[in-house]
Parts: structure tokens; C-alpha cells; sequence
């Protein structure tokens, strides 16, 4: 009969456990439910943000009743300081670890959604990714410590192995720290920018992401490259975004027989006035070199907030004003070509009694000379 009044009140938290994780489930479903009827009165991200803050605060209501209810708070409270887990109160203790590591999680999401995805003009996009990478560190950072604590570690013992912890991580993840930390260096260093159009570690595209880990780029191909951050930070970088401005080039050749001083004032009274060019500094025109067929021109000019599509809309306006300011002028732009001369002193003679290729070879007789012979 004991072990039948011992096993009540066991069965009945197990009971009132599983209701708690039940009604906890029904209240995030209904939560998620809201999500509709908040977005008729404020903007998707701060509904997003009043769910998730709403799921957080009943994850840690019903941890908070588990614990009362199995009779763990002081446990709990007494593991945080002076970690002593009490083997009875193991498997509330579990469960409120799980449920902790849920509300990380959420509280994460929450971070990205006040501070990435919400617009605004106080910070920059890449501050923002920076503040939530910042945030998410610190997060998951309380979160190991205060599961170290259920389990009994105390986290003020890991400062004395923090040495020995230094070498043992450094020598197993060396390259995964290295990334990290590269991580933290491009996002304080600030070489690149979401949305920055960069060439780094022989690709180019759009920056996408900057994560602890390693950077997106986002090809002009639609593809998505993610390369590790020591990488990065371990190749030279190109950013073309930096300035607001990018000088492009674009070659034309003229005939040889051409004005070359008429042809460099047309080139830059086609390109004048072109909406996709900046108008300071102006476009010029230089004699860049002698080409193989033709005098090489370099149009020069600037296009405002560099991107892939300014960049060849401004080079297509510039080719087609150009060649058509050119056939108004009758001013040639040459195909490849090659010129065949002959020296005047020069002579070709033939010798007719140079041996032939046959030569070597006995000739054949005539009839003649085989009728003579009889």
C-alpha cells in the first residue's frame, strides 16, 4: 500500500505534465492563429514579433508550473547558484531544460525580427545583422551556462579550465572558430554591406548574408554561393558598391584614315545627355592605343549606385549613341582585317629544268623513240 501512495502522487504529475505540454501546444496553436487578425491592424513583423513574444512568455509560465508542480523550483533556483541536482527532481529538470532551449530559440527568432527585418533609418542593414549575430551569441551563450547548471556543472568551475577548454576547442575546431571569428571581423571591419555588389574568392555577386559562419553572395546567374568567412577575410575583396558611384569603360575603334581628334568629339557628344550616365564627373573619350585595324578610343564615364543592371544598361546606351553619332559622321569603326603587299623589287623566277618530284623515277619513252629503236 505504500508503494501504491508513493506512486499517486508520481502518476498524477506525470498526468498534470502531460496536460501542461497539451495546453501548451493549444495555446501555440492558437497563438499562430492570431497571426491573421493582428496583421489587420499592424505590420507583419511586429505580429510576427507579438506571437513570438506571446509563445515565449507561456513556454515559460508552464516551465515555471512544472517545476511548482514536481516540487523542483528550489532545486531549479538552487542549481543556478550552488548546482546540487536532486536525482528525484531529474526528469522536471529535463523537461525544463527542453522547454529553455525552445524559448532560446524564440527569443533568437524574436532578435532577428526587431532588429534584420524590421526597415528603419536609425541603422544600417549591416549593423542590424551585426546587433542580431551580437544578440544570438549572447543568447545561446545564457542558455549553455544555465543547462550546465541543471545538469551540475558549475559555471563558475569553467574558469579554471578555461585554459585547458582554449586548447582542446582551438585544436578540434580550429577551422570552425576561425570562421567565427572572421565572422565578427567583417561584421565590425564593415568591408562589404548587405546588398553590396562585391567580387571576392574569384566570384561576383550581391552580398545576401553575413552569418558567424560564412557570407552568401548571390550571382548574376541566380545562384547562391556561401563562402566561409576565413575565407574571405583571407582573399582580397572588390566592392564596387563602396564609393556610390563606378567608373565604367568602353572600347570603339576608328579607321586608321579617321580625324582622331573629330572622332573622340563625337564619342563625347553621343554620350552626353545619356540618363543612365552621371552627369559629374562627365564622360570622356581618350586615345587609348593603336589596335591591329584601328585607332582604340576609351569612352570613360559613371554610373550612380552601382549594380549589374545599371552597369550594362549604361554600357548598351553608350555602344548604341556612340555607333550611330559614328554613321551620321561617316566616321568608320573597321572589322578586323589584314593587308597583303608586295615588295616593287621583288622577283619570282622559275627554274624548268629543276628536277621535279618524279625526278628519281626512270621516264617513260614515247612511241617515237620506241619505233626509232626497232
Amino acid at each position: 500500500m505504500q508503494g501504491g501512495d508513493a506512486l499517486g502522487p508520481q502518476t498524477a504529475n506525470i498526468v498534470v505534465t502531460a496536460g501542461a505540454l497539451l495546453v501548451l501546444l493549444l495555446v501555440a496553436l492558437l497563438i499562430r492563429r492570431l497571426g491573421d487578425p493582428l496583421e489587420r491592424y499592424v505590420d507583419t513583423i511586429t505580429a510576427d514579433a507579438t506571437q513570438s513574444i506571446l509563445f515565449t512568455v507561456a513556454a515559460v509560465a508552464t516551465a515555471w508550473f512544472l517545476l511548482e508542480r514536481w516540487e523542483a523550483a528550489g532545486s531549479f533556483v538552487e542549481a543556478l547558484g550552488n548546482p546540487t541536482v536532486d536525482p528525484a527532481k531529474t526528469g522536471a529538470l529535463g523537461l525544463v531544460a527542453g522547454l529553455i532551449v525552445v524559448v532560446a530559440y524564440t527569443l533568437t527568432r524574436i532578435s532577428k525580427t526587431l532588429l534584420v527585418e524590421r526597415d528603419g533609418d536609425i541603422i544600417t542593414g549591416h549593423r542590424q545583422e551585426a546587433f542580431y549575430h551580437v544578440a544570438q551569441l549572447t543568447i545561446y551563450l545564457a542558455t549553455l551556462l544555465v543547462l550546465l547548471a541543471l545538469v551540475g556543472v558549475n559555471p563558475r568551475d569553467l574558469v579554471l579550465s578555461a585554459g585547458a577548454l582554449g586548447v582542446v576547442l582551438g585544436l578540434a575546431a580550429r577551422q570552425t572558430l576561425g570562421a567565427v571569428f572572421a565572422g565578427f571581423v567583417l561584421l565590425f571591419s564593415r568591408p562589404f554591406e548587405l546588398g553590396d555588389w562585391v567580387v571576392m574568392s574569384d566570384r561576383e555577386g550581391i552580398v545576401r548574408d553575413i552569418s558567424m559562419f560564412n557570407t552568401t553572395l548571390r550571382t548574376f546567374d541566380d545562384e547562391h554561393v556561401i563562402i566561409p568567412n576565413d575565407e574571405v577575410t583571407s582573399n582580397d575583396i572588390v566592392n564596387r558598391s563602396r564609393m556610390g558611384r563606378l567608373r565604367v569603360s568602353v572600347e570603339v575603334g576608328v579607321d586608321y584614315d579617321a580625324d582622331v581628334g573629330r572622332a573622340v568629339s563625337l564619342a563625347e557628344e553621343a554620350m552626353a545627355g545619356l540618363d543612365e550616365l552621371m552627369e559629374t564627373p562627365e564622360p570622356r573619350v581618350v586615345v587609348a592605343r593603336f589596335g591591329d585595324s584601328a585607332v582604340v578610343l576609351d569612352c570613360r564615364f559613371w554610373i550612380a549606385n552601382p549594380s549589374a543592371a545599371r552597369y550594362w544598361q549604361a554600357r548598351s546606351a553608350v555602344v548604341e549613341s556612340v555607333k550611330s553619332r559614328f554613321e551620321e559622321a561617316g566616321v568608320g569603326i573597321p572589322f578586323p582585317q589584314r593587308v597583303l603587299s608586295t615588295r616593287p623589287d621583288a622577283t619570282f623566277e622559275a627554274d624548268v629544268d629543276a628536277p621535279g618530284p618524279e625526278s628519281g623515277r626512270p621516264r617513260p619513252e614515247s612511241d617515237g623513240a620506241a619505233g626509232g629503236g626497232a
